[in-house]
């Protein structure tokens, strides 16, 4: 049955979730009208470049989730509340590592090329968010920016990692190491002075 969609941001939602379940490739309009239940006429009337709008508006819309949620308040916020406040917000936006990164999983393949800017500065963004909100926690900016690799990586992993291993305890391990680590750094910093 076809469903009546009447905004466009009604719309992302459920074309995302088909997206992350299939990739890119495996997106097929027809896929997508499938599994929404959306006509391909609303499709095209919401996106009429086809696959490659359908992806660049998820991928923005991803960003202005995590820009809000995410990098934001660790540009902004007092450091150690907003990197504890990453801590769940990443929990919960991956649903504790059973839901993919869409960015993360487009990085992996051909997309990579289509999109290569966007998602180049997703993950530039975050790494420089995490680390503005460590030096301003006392960590050294070389610390700290290799401290922020090290955890997007990390959490990139612990998704993959999680999902590969079909253990959903997988990632909320990762999570929190990643924070001990950083804690642990923190404290360190500030005990020494």
């Amino acid at each position: 049955m076809t469903r009546t969609v009447f905004e466009k941001p009604d719309v992302i939602p459920l074309v995302t979730e088909v997206f992350r379940e299939l990739g890119y490739e495996g997106a097929s309009m027809s896929k997508i009208t499938a599994r929404t239940g959306l006509s391909k006429g609303s499709l095209y009337h919401f996106f009429p470049g086809g696959k490659d709008e359908i992806a660049a508006e998820i991928l923005t819309h991803i960003d202005k989730w995590f820009v809000l949620h995410l990098f934001e308040p660790l540009e902004k916020n007092e450091p150690q509340a907003a990197i504890t406040h990453m801590w769940q917000e990443v929990d919960a936006y991956f649903q504790s590592g059973q839901r993919i990164c869409l960015i993360g999983a487009f990085a992996l393949d051909e997309t990579r090329d289509r999109f290569a800017a966007t998602i180049r500065q997703y993950f530039i963004r975050w790494m420089e968010a995490l680390s503005a909100a460590l030096v301003r926690a006392g960590i050294a900016p070389e610390e700290a920016n290799r401290m922020s690799e090290e955890t997007v990586a990390g959490i990139q992993g612990g998704l993959v990692l999680s999902r590969a291993l079909s253990d959903e305890t997988f990632f909320g391990r990762t999570l929190e190491n990643l924070s001990q680590r950083i804690s642990t750094a923190i404290s360190a910093t500030n005990g020494s002075h």
